[in-house]
C-alpha cells in the first residue's frame, strides 16, 4: 500500500548540522525504482524563557528536569538569579555549567546588579540586604576568591536585553523610551522599570495597533518578555499577558512557582511552589 515508511536513525549525528533524526521514504509504489525518494525531517529546536529564580537552585533543577532541554534548544533567563532563597552562589555555579552545555542567554536583573556590585567590593546597601541580599552574602561564606571572581565575570557577561530572530524582546524589567531600548537614556531602566509592564497589563485590547492612542513602546517588537514584577501581585501564579507583553515572573522569590514558557507554543512548565523545596526557610518577604 502506498504511504510513508519512517526509519529512526540510531547513529550519532551530534556533529552534523543541521541535525536530522528521521527519514521518510515515499513508497508510491516504488514507481521510480530503487532507492525511493528520501525526505529529511529536522528536529525542532525549542526556545524557553525562564522567570526570576532568586537563589532557588532546587526549583530550577526540577524545572529543567521537566523541560528536558536538548542541545538544539535555547534557554533564555530573564534575570534575578540572585537574592532571596539560600543558594545564590550554588545557582550561579550551576548557571555557569549550563552556559557551557546549552545555548543560553542570561539577562541582567536588578538583584544580579546588586550582587555584582557586592562581589566587586561595593558596600552592601541596607536596601539590598532587606530584599534578599543577606541570603546571597551568606551563600558565599564558603566560596573562595577564585570562584568568586568567576561568578563576578559571569554576572558581568549578562546582557541588558536580547532580541531574537523573530524580533521578540527579552528584558528583565522594561524601558521608557518610546523609540525602543536602543534609545533608552537610562540603562538601569532595563532592570528597574515597571512602567512598561504596568502600561501593558492595563492596555485596552480594543485599541488597534495603528491607532495614535496605541503605545508606541509596544510597536517595536512582535512580543516582549519581562520578569521583575511578580504575577502574584495580581493574584496569579501563571504568566500574564498585556498587549504583546508577557510577564513570566510568577513569584518564585516568595511563595510562587518558578516558570518557563516555550515561546512558540506558549506551553508553560512550572516547578512546585518554591517554599516546598526549602522547608523551614524564609524566602523574600518584600
Amino acid at each position: 500500500m502506498a504511504g510513508q515508511i519512517y526509519f529512526v536513525l540510531t547513529i550519532n549525528v551530534s556533529q552534523i548540522q543541521p541535525r536530522f533524526r528521521v527519514f521518510a521514504f515515499d513508497t508510491v509504489p516504488f514507481a521510480n525504482g530503487w532507492p525511493p525518494v528520501c525526505t529529511f525531517a529536522p528536529t525542532m529546536a525549542r526556545k524557553f524563557v525562564i522567570g526570576d529564580i532568586h537563589g532557588a537552585l532546587k526549583a530550577l533543577e526540577d524545572l529543567l528536569e521537566k523541560i528536558a532541554p536538548t542541545a538544539d534548544d535555547q534557554l533564555i533567563f530573564l534575570g534575578d538569579l540572585a537574592d532571596g532563597w539560600p543558594e545564590t552562589a550554588a545557582l550561579i555555579r550551576y548557571c555557569i555549567q549550563l552556559e557551557q552545555q546549552f545555548n543560553t542567554v542570561f539577562i541582567m536583573g536588578n538583584h544580579d546588579s546588586w550582587c555584582e556590585g557586592w562581589l566587586q567590593g561595593s558596600h552592601a546597601a541596607d536596601m539590598w540586604l532587606a530584599h534578599g541580599g543577606k541570603a546571597s552574602m551568606e551563600s558565599y561564606a564558603s566560596i573562595g576568591p577564585e570562584e568568586r571572581i568567576a561568578h563576578l565575570h559571569f554576572l558581568q557577561r549578562m546582557l541588558p536585553y536580547f532580541v531574537d530572530q523573530q524580533n521578540r524582546l527579552y528584558i528583565h524589567a522594561g524601558f521608557t523610551s518610546r523609540n525602543g531600548p536602543a534609545a533608552e537614556s537610562y540603562p538601569t531602566n532595563f532592570y528597574w522599570d515597571r512602567s512598561l509592564w504596568e502600561m501593558a497589563v492595563c492596555l485596552d485590547p480594543t485599541i488597534p495597533k495603528d491607532s495614535p492612542f496605541y503605545p508606541k513602546r509596544l510597536t517595536h517588537f512582535t512580543e516582549i518578555y519581562v520578569g521583575h514584577t511578580p504575577t502574584l501581585n495580581y493574584k496569579s501564579s501563571l504568566p500574564m499577558r498585556g498587549g504583546n507583553v508577557w510577564n513570566v515572573d510568577t513569584g518564585a522569590a516568595f511563595n510562587g512557582p518558578l516558570t518557563a514558557m516555550e515561546v512558540s507554543s506558549k506551553t508553560i512548565y512550572q516547578s512546585r511552589p518554591v517554599p516546598d523545596y526549602y522547608p523551614g526557610i524564609q524566602g523574600r518577604t518584600k
